[in-house]
C-alpha cells in the first residue's frame, strides 16, 4: 500500500506523543513492506531517536506561516525568499520559541489554516499539492489530527485518494484559544469533517469525545490504540534501592507537573521517604519555564531540591536508561488524555504507573492492571497512592511485571500498525467533491 503521512512537527525540545507515535507508525509500515512517505510540516519533528531523518521538505514552515498570516505582502513573495525562512537551522530556533505566540494570532491562524484554499496561507498549500502530485498516486493520505482538516478538500480533488485523519489530543488546544476563536474553530471542523473517510481515535475515550464534538456518526470513526516499538524496553533486575518516582511528558501545568511536585512534598514529610527522590524528563516549550522556575523554587523552599533530578535528554537510549531505574511513574494530567505513550513506555519497562482516573489513563490502567488511578487534580489522593506502592515493593513489582505482559501482548506498535492498516484497506472512499 502507498501511504503518505502528513505531520506537524512540535519542534525538538519537549516530549511529543503525537510526534512519536506517527514516526513509529510509519517506521513500522515501512518494515512490513509498504511504500510510506511522511511529510512534516511547520517545524522539525521529533522522532524516538532524537531529531528526524525524513526525506520530504518541511511544508507550512512556522515562519512562512506566521509572516503570511500577519502581512499580505509575505502571501505573495517569491519562493526563493520563502526558502530561506524554511531553513532548517531557523525552525529550530522558531521552535524554541513555541508557546510564545499571541493567543489572539493563534486562533486566527488556526481558523486560516482550517479554511485550506481559503485561507492566507494557500500558497503553501499549493506547494504541498503540487509535490503530493509529483509522488504518483497513494492509497491513502493520513493527516495526524484534526487541526490539519483544512488540507483534505484540496488532497481528495488532486490526487482522489482517502483520507483518514487521525485524532490526537486536539481538544485540549482548540478550548484553550479563548471562547470566540474556540467556537469557530469548532463550527470549521464539523464542516470540513465531511472531507475526511475515516478518523481514527487512539482510545475509547477519545473516539466518544472527538465523536461527540464533532458530530460524527459512530461508522466514520474507528479506534486504534497507540502502541510502542518493544525493542529494548527491559525492566530492572530488581526493585530500585533508592526509591524514585518518575515523570517523562512535556513539563506542563496541562501534565500536573505542579501537582507531582507537590505530592513528593508531601511525602518527603515521612521519615519512612528520607531517601526518596523525583526525576523529571520530557522537556519543555518556552510557556513552560515560568511554571518550572516556580517549581524549582518550591522544591528548594520545602528542602527538597537536593532529592530532585532534572534530566535533559529523552530520546529512546535516554529513557530505556532512565525508566528502570523509577519506583514508580505518575504523571497526574489535569484534563483526559488521548493516547498515554509515556505510560505504555513505563509499562514495558515493569515500572508501575499512578495515573488520574480520566482519559485514556483510566483505559490503559483497567486494560494492563500496571497500575494504580487516583482522584483527578486531587494532590493528598496522589500522594497517597504513590504511598502505598513506596511501602509495598513487592506489589508495586508485580504489579509493573503485569503491566509489561500486558503492553508487550496488547500494545506493540506492529498490532496498531496492522490495525491501521485494516481501517485503509476497508474504508470506501467518500463521493467526490466539486
Amino acid at each position: 500500500m502507498k501511504i503518505i503521512q502528513i505531520t506537524p512537527g512540535a519542534g525538538e525540545n519537549f516530549y511529543c506523543e503525537n510526534c512519536l507515535r506517527d514516526h513509529a507508525l510509519v517506521r513500522t509500515l515501512r518494515r512490513l513492506g509498504h511504500d510510506v512517505m511522511m511529510i512534516p510540516l511547520y517545524l522539525p519533528p521529533l522522532s524516538n531517536d532524537g531529531p528526524a531523518d525524513y526525506a520530504s521538505p518541511i511544508f507550512f514552515g512556522g515562519i512562512n506561516v506566521y509572516l503570511q498570516q500577519k502581512w499580505r505582502l509575505f502571501r505573495r513573495t517569491p519562493r526563493w525568499l520563502d526558502r530561506l525562512f524554511d531553513a532548517r537551522w531557523l525552525l529550530r530556533w522558531a521552535g524554541r520559541k513555541t508557546g510564545l505566540t499571541d493567543p489572539e494570532l493563534l486562533g486566527e491562524t488556526t481558523l486560516s489554516m482550517l479554511r485550506g484554499e481559503h485561507g492566507r496561507q494557500v500558497k503553501e498549500l499549493d506547494r504541498l499539492m503540487a509535490f503530493l502530485s509529483e509522488q504518483g498516486h497513494p492509497d491513502v493520505v493520513v493527516l495526524s489530527n484534526a487541526l490539519l482538516l483544512g488540507l483534505a478538500r484540496r488532497i481528495r480533488q488532486r490526487l482522489t485518494c482517502r483520507v483518514l485523519c487521525l485524532l490526537q489530543d486536539e481538544e485540549g488546544f482548540l478550548d484553550g484559544l479563548g471562547e470566540r476563536h474556540s467556537r469557530a474553530v469548532w463550527d470549521l471542523l464539523r464542516q470540513r469533517s465531511g472531507d475526511v473517510d475515516l478518523f481514527v481515535a487512539t482510545s475509547r475515550f477519545y473516539a466518544r469525545e472527538m465523536g461527540e464534538r464533532l458530530g460524527l456518526d459512530e461508522s466514520r470513526i474507528a479506534t486504534v490504540p497507540t502502541g510502542i516499538d518493544l525493542d529494548g524496553y527491559e525492566p530492572a533486575a530488581a526493585p530500585p534501592t533508592v526509591p524514585a518516582i518518575g515523570f517523562l511528558s512535556e513539563m506542563s501545568q496541562g501534565k500536573g507537573l505542579g501537582d507531582l511536585v507537590e505530592a513528593f512534598i508531601r511525602l518527603k514529610g515521612d521519615p519512612a521517604h528520607a531517601e526518596l527522590r523525583l526525576v523529571l524528563a520530557g522537556g519543555q516549550t518556552a510557556a513552560d519555564e515560568p511554571l518550572l522556575a516556580a517549581v524549582r523554587g518550591r522544591l528548594a523552599e520545602a528542602g527538597v531540591d537536593v532529592h530532585t533530578e532534572f534530566l535533559d535528554r529523552f530520546d529512546r537510549q535516554a529513557k530505556q536508561e532512565f525508566l528502570p531505574r523509577l519506583s514508580v511513574l505518575a504523571v497526574p494530567t489535569r484534563q483526559g488524555e488521548a493516547s498515554g505513550l509515556y505510560l505504555l513506555e513505563a509499562l514495558a519497562c515493569g515500572v508501575p504507573v499512578v495515573m488520574p482516573d480520566h482519559g485514556c489513563a483510566a483505559e490503559l490502567v483497567a486494560a494492563t492492571g500496571g497500575g494504580l488511578l487516583h482522584k483527578p487534580r486531587d494532590v493528598a489522593d496522589l500522594a497517597d497512592r504513590i504511598d502505598s506502592l513506596l511501602r509495598d515493593p513487592s506489589r508495586a513489582r508485580e504489579m509493573g511485571l503485569a503491566g509489561r505482559e500486558a503492553v508487550r501482548r496488547d500494545f506493540d506498535v506492529e498490532r496498531t500498525a496492522r490495525s491501521l492498516l485494516e481501517a485503509c484497506a476497508t474504508t470506501p472512499g467518500r463521493k467526490e467533491l466539486s
